[in-house]
Protein backbone atom coordinates (compact mmCIF):
# COMPACT_ATOMS: atom_id res chain seq x y z
CA UNK A 1 0.00 0.00 0.00
CA UNK A 2 1.17 3.22 -0.75
CA UNK A 3 1.43 6.60 1.25
CA UNK A 4 -1.30 7.75 0.09
CA UNK A 5 -3.19 4.75 0.03
CA UNK A 6 -2.30 4.23 3.73
CA UNK A 7 -3.00 7.84 4.65
CA UNK A 8 -6.78 7.51 3.06
CA UNK A 9 -7.84 4.26 4.56
CA UNK A 10 -6.48 5.71 8.21
CA UNK A 11 -8.73 9.15 7.78
CA UNK A 12 -11.86 6.47 6.09
CA UNK A 13 -11.79 4.00 8.67
CA UNK A 14 -11.82 6.49 11.60
CA UNK A 15 -16.16 7.10 10.74
CA UNK A 16 -17.95 4.29 11.62
CA UNK A 17 -20.42 1.76 9.33
CA UNK A 18 -23.23 3.53 7.08
CA UNK A 19 -26.45 1.52 7.70
CA UNK A 20 -29.43 2.11 5.53
CA UNK A 21 -32.39 1.12 6.44
CA UNK A 22 -35.04 3.23 8.10
CA UNK A 23 -34.76 3.69 11.28
CA UNK A 24 -37.59 2.23 13.88
CA UNK A 25 -36.12 2.98 16.87
CA UNK A 26 -36.82 7.30 17.72
CA UNK A 27 -33.59 9.14 15.96
CA UNK A 28 -32.25 9.61 19.84
CA UNK A 29 -31.58 5.68 20.06
CA UNK A 30 -28.77 6.10 17.33
CA UNK A 31 -25.98 7.08 19.58
CA UNK A 32 -22.47 7.49 18.21
CA UNK A 33 -21.46 4.33 19.75
CA UNK A 34 -18.30 2.31 17.89
CA UNK A 35 -19.14 0.55 15.06
CA UNK A 36 -17.34 -1.37 12.60
CA UNK A 37 -14.96 0.58 10.37
CA UNK A 38 -15.10 -0.44 6.55
CA UNK A 39 -12.71 -2.99 5.88
CA UNK A 40 -8.89 -3.15 4.60
CA UNK A 41 -10.33 -4.65 1.70
CA UNK A 42 -13.37 -1.96 1.65
CA UNK A 43 -10.87 0.84 1.75
CA UNK A 44 -8.49 -0.68 -1.36
CA UNK A 45 -11.95 -0.98 -3.39
CA UNK A 46 -13.01 2.69 -2.54
CA UNK A 47 -9.84 3.97 -3.80
CA UNK A 48 -10.17 1.76 -6.61
CA UNK A 49 -13.62 2.66 -7.93
CA UNK A 50 -12.61 6.20 -7.10
CA UNK A 51 -9.75 6.77 -9.40
CA UNK A 52 -12.13 4.94 -12.36
CA UNK A 53 -14.90 7.43 -11.89
CA UNK A 54 -15.34 11.10 -12.95
CA UNK A 55 -16.61 12.53 -9.32
CA UNK A 56 -16.76 12.00 -6.04
CA UNK A 57 -19.59 12.63 -3.71
CA UNK A 58 -19.07 13.01 0.22
CA UNK A 59 -22.84 12.26 1.97
CA UNK A 60 -23.75 12.40 5.73
CA UNK A 61 -27.39 12.11 6.71
CA UNK A 62 -27.72 13.82 10.25
CA UNK A 63 -30.75 12.52 12.85
CA UNK A 64 -33.88 14.11 12.77
CA UNK A 65 -33.38 15.32 16.47
CA UNK A 66 -30.68 17.72 15.29
CA UNK A 67 -31.78 18.87 12.40
CA UNK A 68 -32.58 22.27 13.51
CA UNK A 69 -29.50 22.44 15.35
CA UNK A 70 -27.31 21.62 12.33
CA UNK A 71 -29.28 24.09 9.73
CA UNK A 72 -28.63 26.50 12.25
CA UNK A 73 -24.78 26.24 12.66
CA UNK A 74 -24.37 25.87 9.07
CA UNK A 75 -26.67 29.50 9.15
CA UNK A 76 -28.35 28.22 6.39
CA UNK A 77 -31.47 30.11 5.17
CA UNK A 78 -34.75 28.08 4.39
CA UNK A 79 -36.60 30.52 2.39
CA UNK A 80 -33.34 30.70 -0.41
CA UNK A 81 -33.58 26.75 -0.33
CA UNK A 82 -35.08 25.71 -4.10
CA UNK A 83 -38.31 23.48 -3.39
CA UNK A 84 -38.85 20.22 -5.84
CA UNK A 85 -41.26 17.27 -6.23
CA UNK A 86 -39.08 13.12 -6.60
CA UNK A 87 -41.20 11.01 -9.00
CA UNK A 88 -39.29 7.11 -8.47
CA UNK A 89 -40.86 4.58 -10.83
CA UNK A 90 -40.50 0.79 -9.98
CA UNK A 91 -42.87 -2.15 -9.81
CA UNK A 92 -44.79 -2.94 -6.81
CA UNK A 93 -42.45 -4.90 -5.26
CA UNK A 94 -39.46 -3.01 -6.16
CA UNK A 95 -37.73 -5.30 -8.99
CA UNK A 96 -36.11 -2.23 -10.65
CA UNK A 97 -34.27 -1.68 -7.28
CA UNK A 98 -33.75 -5.14 -6.48
CA UNK A 99 -31.86 -4.85 -9.90
CA UNK A 100 -29.68 -2.20 -9.22
CA UNK A 101 -31.86 0.43 -11.11
CA UNK A 102 -33.34 3.56 -10.38
CA UNK A 103 -35.49 5.34 -12.12
CA UNK A 104 -36.46 9.01 -11.68
CA UNK A 105 -38.16 12.19 -12.75
CA UNK A 106 -38.03 15.85 -10.71
CA UNK A 107 -40.06 19.19 -10.83
CA UNK A 108 -38.06 21.81 -9.79
CA UNK A 109 -38.94 24.69 -9.47
CA UNK A 110 -39.57 27.51 -12.34
CA UNK A 111 -41.47 25.08 -14.66
CA UNK A 112 -38.12 22.77 -15.37
CA UNK A 113 -37.58 19.20 -14.81
CA UNK A 114 -35.19 16.47 -14.77
CA UNK A 115 -34.89 12.59 -14.81
CA UNK A 116 -32.21 9.77 -14.84
CA UNK A 117 -32.01 6.09 -15.17
CA UNK A 118 -29.16 5.30 -12.57
CA UNK A 119 -27.39 1.56 -12.24
CA UNK A 120 -25.44 0.73 -9.30
CA UNK A 121 -23.03 -0.52 -7.66
CA UNK A 122 -21.14 -0.65 -10.91
CA UNK A 123 -17.50 -0.79 -11.92
CA UNK A 124 -15.91 2.04 -13.77
CA UNK A 125 -13.44 -0.37 -15.54
CA UNK A 126 -16.18 -2.32 -17.07
CA UNK A 127 -18.52 0.38 -18.38
CA UNK A 128 -18.84 1.14 -22.32
CA UNK A 129 -15.77 3.40 -23.09
CA UNK A 130 -19.11 5.04 -25.80
CA UNK A 131 -21.21 5.52 -23.29
CA UNK A 132 -18.31 7.58 -20.81
CA UNK A 133 -17.86 10.41 -23.52
CA UNK A 134 -21.65 10.53 -23.81
CA UNK A 135 -22.07 14.63 -22.04
CA UNK A 136 -25.32 12.98 -19.90
CA UNK A 137 -23.33 10.44 -19.20
CA UNK A 138 -21.58 10.08 -15.34
CA UNK A 139 -20.25 7.59 -13.35
CA UNK A 140 -19.97 8.94 -9.84
CA UNK A 141 -18.48 7.23 -6.30
CA UNK A 142 -21.00 7.89 -3.45
CA UNK A 143 -19.14 7.44 -0.12
CA UNK A 144 -20.74 7.86 3.24
CA UNK A 145 -19.08 7.09 6.77
CA UNK A 146 -18.58 3.65 6.49
CA UNK A 147 -19.81 3.02 3.45
CA UNK A 148 -19.97 3.46 -0.69
CA UNK A 149 -21.57 2.85 -3.61
CA UNK A 150 -20.78 3.61 -7.24
CA UNK A 151 -23.28 4.06 -10.00
CA UNK A 152 -23.30 5.11 -13.78
CA UNK A 153 -26.44 7.72 -14.31
CA UNK A 154 -28.00 8.34 -17.41
CA UNK A 155 -29.49 12.27 -16.84
CA UNK A 156 -31.92 14.06 -18.85
CA UNK A 157 -34.70 16.78 -19.12
CA UNK A 158 -38.08 17.49 -19.35
CA UNK A 159 -40.94 20.15 -18.47
CA UNK A 160 -42.53 20.11 -15.38
CA UNK A 161 -45.56 19.97 -16.74
CA UNK A 162 -44.60 16.38 -18.52
CA UNK A 163 -44.29 15.15 -15.73
CA UNK A 164 -47.68 15.94 -14.00
CA UNK A 165 -48.90 14.82 -17.63
CA UNK A 166 -47.47 11.74 -17.10
CA UNK A 167 -48.55 11.19 -13.46
CA UNK A 168 -52.06 11.78 -14.78
CA UNK A 169 -51.77 9.29 -17.09
CA UNK A 170 -52.00 11.87 -20.43
CA UNK A 171 -48.91 10.72 -21.92
CA UNK A 172 -46.64 7.39 -21.82
CA UNK A 173 -43.55 7.35 -19.02
CA UNK A 174 -40.73 6.47 -22.13
CA UNK A 175 -41.92 10.49 -22.95
CA UNK A 176 -40.40 11.68 -19.94
CA UNK A 177 -36.76 9.81 -21.12
CA UNK A 178 -34.69 10.16 -23.76
CA UNK A 179 -34.10 7.45 -26.78
CA UNK A 180 -30.37 6.75 -25.11
CA UNK A 181 -31.73 7.06 -21.32
CA UNK A 182 -34.35 4.18 -22.39
CA UNK A 183 -31.82 2.11 -24.24
CA UNK A 184 -29.92 1.87 -20.98
CA UNK A 185 -32.54 1.20 -19.29
CA UNK A 186 -33.68 -1.86 -21.84
CA UNK A 187 -30.26 -3.43 -21.07
CA UNK A 188 -30.39 -3.36 -17.27
CA UNK A 189 -33.96 -3.87 -16.90
CA UNK A 190 -34.85 -7.12 -15.83
CA UNK A 191 -35.97 -9.09 -18.74
CA UNK A 192 -39.29 -8.01 -20.27
CA UNK A 193 -39.87 -5.45 -17.88
CA UNK A 194 -40.86 -2.49 -19.59
CA UNK A 195 -41.76 1.42 -18.94
CA UNK A 196 -45.19 1.25 -19.05
CA UNK A 197 -45.76 -1.74 -16.82
CA UNK A 198 -44.28 -0.01 -13.92
CA UNK A 199 -45.49 2.49 -10.96
CA UNK A 200 -45.16 5.77 -9.83
CA UNK A 201 -44.07 5.79 -6.44
CA UNK A 202 -44.28 9.54 -4.84
CA UNK A 203 -44.22 12.19 -5.18
CA UNK A 204 -41.61 13.24 -2.57
CA UNK A 205 -41.35 16.95 -1.39
CA UNK A 206 -37.86 18.14 -0.65
CA UNK A 207 -35.70 21.19 -0.44
CA UNK A 208 -32.51 21.70 -2.00
CA UNK A 209 -29.86 24.97 -0.63
CA UNK A 210 -26.66 25.28 -1.82
CA UNK A 211 -24.24 26.58 0.64
CA UNK A 212 -20.95 28.34 0.34
CA UNK A 213 -19.45 27.95 4.06
CA UNK A 214 -16.65 30.27 5.32
CA UNK A 215 -15.18 27.73 6.81
CA UNK A 216 -14.98 25.53 3.92
CA UNK A 217 -13.42 26.15 0.84
CA UNK A 218 -16.07 23.95 -1.06
CA UNK A 219 -19.44 24.32 -2.21
CA UNK A 220 -21.94 22.29 0.39
CA UNK A 221 -25.22 20.92 -1.13
CA UNK A 222 -27.88 20.13 2.20
CA UNK A 223 -31.35 18.64 1.28
CA UNK A 224 -34.62 18.22 3.36
CA UNK A 225 -36.50 14.87 1.94
CA UNK A 226 -40.27 15.14 3.39
CA UNK A 227 -42.08 12.09 3.56
CA UNK A 228 -45.65 12.08 3.87
CA UNK A 229 -45.59 9.78 6.97
CA UNK A 230 -44.02 13.41 8.86
CA UNK A 231 -40.41 11.68 8.90
CA UNK A 232 -37.45 13.65 7.29
CA UNK A 233 -33.92 13.13 6.02
CA UNK A 234 -31.57 16.07 6.19
CA UNK A 235 -28.26 15.24 4.22
CA UNK A 236 -24.82 17.36 3.54
CA UNK A 237 -23.04 16.76 1.10
CA UNK A 238 -19.96 17.93 -1.05
CA UNK A 239 -18.58 16.99 -4.55
CA UNK A 240 -14.82 16.54 -5.74
CA UNK A 241 -13.03 15.27 -8.39
CA UNK A 242 -11.35 12.02 -7.82
CA UNK A 243 -7.63 13.04 -7.31
CA UNK A 244 -8.90 15.35 -4.41
CA UNK A 245 -10.81 12.98 -2.36
CA UNK A 246 -7.99 12.40 0.27
CA UNK A 247 -7.65 16.46 0.91
CA UNK A 248 -11.66 17.12 0.25
CA UNK A 249 -12.66 14.08 2.56
CA UNK A 250 -10.37 15.48 5.86
CA UNK A 251 -11.04 18.92 5.29
CA UNK A 252 -15.02 18.54 4.88
CA UNK A 253 -14.82 15.97 8.01
CA UNK A 254 -13.02 18.77 10.29
CA UNK A 255 -15.94 21.02 8.99
CA UNK A 256 -18.55 18.96 10.00
CA UNK A 257 -16.83 18.28 13.47
CA UNK A 258 -16.17 21.98 13.83
CA UNK A 259 -20.20 22.93 12.90
CA UNK A 260 -21.36 20.48 16.12
CA UNK A 261 -22.49 18.16 13.16
CA UNK A 262 -22.67 14.14 14.19
CA UNK A 263 -20.99 12.15 12.04
CA UNK A 264 -21.47 8.76 13.77
CA UNK A 265 -25.14 8.45 13.29
CA UNK A 266 -26.65 5.72 11.79
CA UNK A 267 -27.12 6.65 8.36
CA UNK A 268 -30.26 6.80 5.79
CA UNK A 269 -30.15 6.67 2.05
CA UNK A 270 -33.25 9.00 0.46
CA UNK A 271 -33.89 6.79 -2.35
CA UNK A 272 -34.52 3.73 -0.53
CA UNK A 273 -36.78 5.42 2.03
CA UNK A 274 -38.82 6.62 -0.78
CA UNK A 275 -39.31 2.98 -2.46
CA UNK A 276 -39.55 1.81 1.01
CA UNK A 277 -42.69 4.09 2.16
CA UNK A 278 -44.64 4.43 -1.22
CA UNK A 279 -44.22 0.37 -2.23
CA UNK A 280 -46.05 -0.55 1.26
CA UNK A 281 -48.67 1.58 0.86
CA UNK A 282 -48.85 1.34 -2.45
CA UNK A 283 -49.58 -2.89 -1.34
CA UNK A 284 -51.78 -1.97 1.33
CA UNK A 285 -53.83 -0.05 -0.90
CA UNK A 286 -54.20 -3.22 -3.24
CA UNK A 287 -55.35 -5.19 -0.29
CA UNK A 288 -57.82 -3.26 1.11
CA UNK A 289 -59.07 -1.97 -2.67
Amino acid sequence: MTTTQSTTASTIAKVPRAVGARKSAPAAAATPAARPAVSAEGLLKILELGRGSDAIELKLSVPADEHRATIKSLKLDPVEAQPRQAYFFDTANLDLSKAGLVVRARRIQGGTADTVVKLRPVDPAKIDPKLRGLPNFKVELDVVPGGFVCSASFKGTCTGKDVLDMTAGKIPLSALFSKEQRAFYKEHAPTGMKMKSLVTLGPTFLLKAKHKPKTFDRGVTVEMWLYPDGSRILEISTKCLPQEALNVATEFKDFLAKSGINISAIQETKTKNVLDFFSKNLGAAQKAG
